[in-house]
């Protein structure tokens, strides 16, 4: 009788995951998987962009480059996806979610998109949000041991109140919130905000004012370019970032395909209710983080300890759980 193969949720990064430490690490780790990066890369090649392979073998890490934002977003998809290719037979996925436009590799990962035709389609968001105005901040709910610090969200609702229409929720993320904001707006919040650490607030270099009202323009761009012709029903659950359950085969690609280019882009994206549902609704043995590095790994266990997750409830349960030799979170990244 062969072995039953435990349970896992799939959960892919956002942007920032793909930095000087992961250079070279999509060649190294995936030689046996050339074919995706051949074909990726004649796609960038036909789009007038640096190949995956190009950024991931050069000779040092350029940070203009290699954060720029086309490179980053195709970076950040290829290793992901390719992570799940490379574990996917070893478990029974039971569902998939993803941080920001860890969406979009969410979306390959489920069958959703083509996997090849999706690197177009990150390509163009991420040119397409690029030039979006705005700025991104960053700030902590949480103390150093993940216990929730009810000033700190007083002082963001705060914020929020007195900036309306200039200052917005951009990604709820464990034990932080990502606002999102004029420029005027986001330095004013980052003046006023209490000083945590001697790090937050902390406004992301690089950054528009990702998932927020700021981003309609490029939301009409994407709809404009993108049809419905490119989805498919998914052959696994997703869960987007408002926490809906996307399940075959009552999907419906006209509504897939506006939240995607519509809400995700325009409205807040809440990674951690987004994990909560897929966590409660999926119950997996493992979870698994795709690379590239482990960016996800802090927010992921913020979220399980306000869960109280298998007796995870602050930063230490955490740490001690992850040091079994059976541990529930696993950043493939760090593989």
């Amino acid at each position: 009788m062969s072995q039953q193969k435990p349970t896992a949720i799939v959960v892919c990064p956002g942007r920032g995951g793909y930095n000087k430490p992961e250079l070279g690490s999509i060649s190294r780790k995936y030689g046996k998987q050339k074919h995706w990066l051949d074909a990726w890369d004649e796609r960038r090649h036909s789009l007038g962009a640096a190949t995956v392979t190009e950024l991931d073998q050069a000779q040092k890490f350029d940070f203009k480059r290699h954060l720029h934002a086309e490179n980053s977003a195709a970076l950040i998809y290829a290793a992901g996806y390719l992570d799940y290719q490379a574990i996917k037979d070893d478990y029974d996925i039971v569902a998939v979610t993803g941080n920001s436009m860890g969406w979009y590799t969410a979306l390959s990962c489920a069958g959703v998109w083509d996997p090849v035709n999706a690197m177009d389609i990150v390509t163009d968001m991420a040119r397409n949000t690029a030039d979006a105005q705005g700025a991104q901040l960053i700030f902590p709910l949480t103390d150093a041991n993940w216990k929730p610090q009810p000033e700190f969200q007083a002082a963001i609702t705060e914020m929020l109140n007195e900036l309306r229409n200039e200052l917005f929720e951009s990604i709820y993320y464990g034990g932080y919130i990502l606002l999102s904001g004029t420029e005027r707006a986001i330095k004013q919040v980052a003046g006023k905000l209490p000083k945590v650490d001697d790090r937050f607030p902390l406004i992301l270099p690089g950054h528009a004012a990702f998932h927020s009202p700021l981003m309609q323009q490029a939301s009409q761009r994407a709809l404009a370019n993108w049809s419905v012709e490119h989805f498919n029903q998914p052959a696994l659950p997703l869960i987007d970032g408002r926490g809906h359950i996307w399940q075959r085969p009552a999907v419906d690609l006209n509504d897939l395909r506006g939240y995607t280019f519509n809400h995700q882009v325009a409205q807040t994206y809440n990674f951690t209710r987004a994990l909560e549902v897929a966590v409660r609704e999926f119950a997996p043995d493992k979870l698994l983080l795709l690379g590239p590095g482990n960016s996800l790994g802090g927010a992921v266990g913020q979220t399980l300890a306000m869960m109280n997750w298998r007796n995870i409830h602050d930063k230490q349960s955490f740490v001690q759980q992850q040091e079994r030799d059976d541990a529930a979170v696993i950043s493939l990244g760090l593989t």
